[in-house]
């Protein structure tokens, strides 16, 4: 098993969020991974502090879920706040097709 990585507060707030973000518009890491095109172990492994998001993946993030960046920072209430309604799953927790960037 992989050793996690030491998190900074900024990064455990992205992961929260990239969390929130996926279950207001429905998304799996499956569909995140394939509309990021990167692969699903790749997602599992940011997602669990195994391995860190990085500035790209920020700016991937922002542009697949239609959250600017510094929204996206804020947290998940305010990233969630932001998403455009077009993103957002029909209800919390349903499926929405995948947006690749």
């Amino acid at each position: 098993m992989a050793k996690p990585v030491h998190l900074s507060n900024s990064e455990s707030t992205l992961r929260v969020t990239v969390a929130a973000l996926m279950r207001a518009c429905g998304d799996t890491q499956t569909s995140l991974a394939k509309g990021l095109r990167i692969t699903q172990g790749q997602i599992s492994r940011k997602q669990n502090g195994q391995a860190a998001w990085s500035l790209g993946d920020v700016d991937a993030l922002s542009k697949h879920y239609g959250v600017p960046v510094p929204d996206l920072m804020s947290g998940p209430t305010r990233a969630v706040e932001m998403l455009p309604h077009i993103r957002r799953a029909a209800t919390i927790g349903g499926v929405q097709s995948v947006i690749t960037v």
